[in-house]
């Protein structure tokens, strides 16, 4: 079965190297938390708000080494007063986990996007999905 994960993260300054940082480690946990491999994925979906132009989040495919997987950046909707420097993803896979199986990741200052949503990193002491 298809299914997205949805994940998000602040990304703490406007450089590549940061925009890089936050991309693996949002990727990262994604992977883990639903044991994502490359051969199921479809397609990853990057959004980051207007105040992140330093880098494309994509660039993390090359860390992964998931070069044959169709990765894509836009620009969110640039909606006043939302929460800034907000990098976002779905990813779009094959798996035998049920909807509510799926482990979305929103880190750190992001977990306010989804309070609805519950992950391990919550448990853990930090952010939510």
């Amino acid at each position: 079965m298809l299914r997205g994960i949805r994940g998000a993260i602040q990304v703490e300054d406007n450089t590549g190297e940061d925009i890089l940082k936050a991309s693996i480690v949002l990727m990262q946990r994604l992977i883990e938390a639903n044991k994502v491999q490359a051969k199921n994925v479809s397609a990853v979906f990057f959004t980051v708000t207007s105040d992140l132009n330093a880098a494309f989040p994509a660039e993390v495919r090359k860390h992964l080494g998931w070069n044959s997987v169709p990765f894509l950046c836009s620009q969110e909707i640039p909606v006043p007063e939302s929460m800034q420097k907000i990098l976002r993803v779905l990813v779009l896979f094959e798996t035998s986990l049920e909807q509510d199986e799926i482990r979305h990741q929103y880190l750190g200052a992001a977990a306010v996007l989804r309070p609805d949503l519950e992950s391990a990193s919550t448990r853990e002491g930090g952010s939510k999905k």
